[in-house]
């Protein structure tokens, strides 16, 4: 049986990310829901940073360029938001070779703006 990596943590966001929606519902821009989803975590006392600059690397190699994820959760996962109809795997892409590059393992992909419900994926290195 397969064990999910940071099944609880995951479950713990999400549940703020529920929250911002179930109060916001769709139609803002990604700003706004970053700012209320700052705000829920930092209610919920979820451990978080926001819009913090990580390493990137290429074959092992530091680059001079960084990446500047929506959030850091549990210091181990990243949380990156969108405001879209739907998901594509331009956004998938998006978070998988940040997480290659930053050697996270986990990544959430939340979209506010999906009708009726907050549309997430979990995307795994």
């Amino acid at each position: 049986m397969t064990e999910i990596i940071y099944r609880d943590e995951c479950y713990i966001v999400m549940g703020a990310c529920f929250e911002v929606y179930k109060v916001n519902g769709c139609g803002f821009v990604e700003p706004v829901y970053q700012e209320c989803l700052a705000l829920e975590l930092a209610s919920q006392k979820i451990p978080f940073q926001e819009q913090v600059e990580l390493n990137l690397k290429y074959k092992g190699q530091p680059l001079t360029q960084t990446y500047k994820p929506d959030f850091v959760c549990f210091e181990k996962i990243i949380v990156e938001i969108k405001a879209v109809s739907a998901l594509n795997d331009k956004h998938r892409a998006q978070v998988q070779n940040y997480l290659k590059a930053t050697e996270f393992k986990l990544g959430l992909l939340v979209n506010f703006g999906h009708y009726p419900k907050v549309e997430w994926e979990r995307i795994v290195r």
